[in-house]
């Protein structure tokens, strides 16, 4: 499904995933692997702190208020997955791949996501500060109901990204490239750096006004009473 932005244009909307877990079986091992394979597995209040799962595969699961402080999942791959109230400090999850998961209700902070490549992937509600995804690759992405505190989006690809409900404060778009991108419904749009990059975005008039001075500065307009 497509909407009209301004001037007609058709913006293309995210699709999102159509997640249908089967029944799944509870995790009971010591801990994570580096590469280790996990595949219809729930994680039901696991304490994963500072365990090294880098480069593992986590298909048809559930995480379930798992802590996440310092766990290393670099390069892992979740597909097809569900990940409930995680929490945690410091997570590296960089160059990690999401395809087909929903993301519910986190409370996250310093999340390394750069380089990472998200599909088809709805993030709602919960509050993540200072998401690092520079250089990461996001298509049909969906940040629903959240706050996104100082999310750092330089260098990023974006298509068909939405974010409805959500909260953005202090976002770093320097260097991204965005196409699709709805903008309209954020509860809140607070960009940092990069405002000359919304191009391929489209907000609405009330947001145009609240960023007006900061377009003004890109431009290298000076604006005088």
């Amino acid at each position: 499904m497509a909407t009209t932005g301004g001037g007609g244009r058709r913006v293309k909307a995210a699709r999102r995933p159509e997640l249908r877990l089967p029944a799944l079986e509870p995790y009971t091992g010591g801990g994570l692997e580096p590469d280790g394979d996990y595949d219809g597995l729930e994680f039901r209040e696991a304490d994963l702190a500072g365990q090294d799962g880098g480069g593992a595969r986590f298909m048809d699961c559930a995480l379930g208020g798992c802590v996440l402080d310092g766990t290393r999942l670099a390069r892992a791959r979740f597909l097809d997955s569900v990940l409930t109230a995680p929490r945690g400090v410091g997570t590296d999850l960089s160059e990690a791949t999401l395809r087909d998961v929903e993301v519910h209700d986190a409370r996250l902070g310093g999340v390394q996501l750069h380089g990472a490549a998200l599909e088809r992937v709805v993030i709602r509600g919960g509050k993540i500060d200072y998401l690092n995804l520079r250089a990461s690759r996001l298509r049909d992405v969906v940040f629903e109901n959240c706050v996104l505190v100082e999310p750092d989006f330089g260098g990023a690809v974006l298509e068909r990204v939405a974010f409805p409900g959500c909260v953005l404060k202090g976002a770093d778009l320097a260097g991204a490239t965005l196409t699709d991108v709805d903008l309209r419904e954020a509860a809140e749009l607070d960009i940092a750096r990069g405002v000359e990059r919304l191009s391929g975005a489209v907000i609405g008039t009330g947001q145009l006004l609240d960023l007006a001075p900061l377009l003004a500065g890109a431009l290298g307009i000076r604006v005088e009473d």
